[in-house]
């Protein structure tokens, strides 16, 4: 494991990378996308690894396994090959995998997948600076592995369209899975039910209640029910307007509900 540095280097450390936060909040257009899910948190950004205390354990971290952790727990499963730091010249996932942050999982014959472990989401949850209006989620765990391949497909989709939006100069806020949005949907849903002991559990909302919150929360509304995306990208243009670029990956393992993305690409 690599010594700890002395307290005063740390602390100094600390306050280089509040300075590097604060100056990626104001404007972190151009940048490397995987930087957005960094934006907010309080981890090594720089080439050499940095004590992070976390509770009643350690770890040692540098700024590639920092981007790696975030851009894991914000896809939830990342194909290994789609993960290599081209910044970093000895990139290498054994670190974080020897302290606990990270498993491999199994895609296919020939490719594995990493996911965070429990350690590894609760080092980001509690390392952030702030709750922002466009918090982005973390989390731990892989599905089963028939599903592991198209999720993959996530993370791959959403460097794609992170570079069509840098280069209009769009400054991407976060990524949403569709299990974060139909977790909220359903809170929605049963927000009546809660706390009456008498309810059946069956939500009570009207089409038209449905169709408002909708479109309040920018998703598609068509046959009587919301389509989710597989994900969708939070962005902001030049001029402020906040947008969304939502996608689906294709193929019958797609869990984002009944969703064409031919339909719609972009909604305002």
């Amino acid at each position: 494991m690599v010594p700890p540095r002395t307290t005063s280097a740390i602390a100094t450390t600390i306050g280089e990378r509040r300075a590097i936060v604060n100056h990626n909040r104001d404007d972190d257009r151009g940048i490397d996308p995987r930087d957005v899910f960094m934006r907010d948190l309080d981890l090594p950004r720089g080439p050499e690894r940095e004590l992070v205390h976390d509770r009643d354990r350690d770890y040692t971290l540098n700024g590639s396994e920092s981007r790696t952790l975030s851009t894991v727990g914000a896809f939830r499963v990342v194909s290994e090959r789609d993960l290599r730091d081209p910044r970093d010249d000895a990139f290498d996932l054994r670190h974080l995998e020897d302290q606990g942050l990270i498993q491999r999982v199994r895609l296919n014959e020939q490719e594995r997948a990493v996911t965070l472990t429990d350690h590894g989401r609760g080092l980001l949850e509690r390392h952030r600076e702030n709750h922002s209006d466009h918090r982005q989620a973390f989390y731990a765990g892989a599905d089963k592995a028939r599903e592991r391949t198209h999720d993959v497909q996530l993370y791959r989709a959403y460097l794609k369209a992170a570079e069509r939006l840098q280069t209009r100069e769009a400054r991407i806020l976060r990524v949403e899975l569709d299990r974060e949005l139909k977790r909220e949907y359903q809170r929605f849903l049963q927000e009546r039910n809660r706390g009456d002991r008498d309810s059946d559990g069956r939500p009570d909302r009207t089409l038209e209640e449905i169709q408002e919150w909708a479109r309040e929360h920018d998703l598609p509304y068509f046959d009587e029910q919301v389509h989710f995306p597989d994900v969708r990208i939070e962005y902001e243009e030049p001029n402020g307007d906040v947008r969304f670029s939502i996608h689906a990956s294709g193929g019958s393992g797609g869990r984002g509900g009944a969703f064409d993305p031919r339909v719609a690409e972009e909604l305002l």
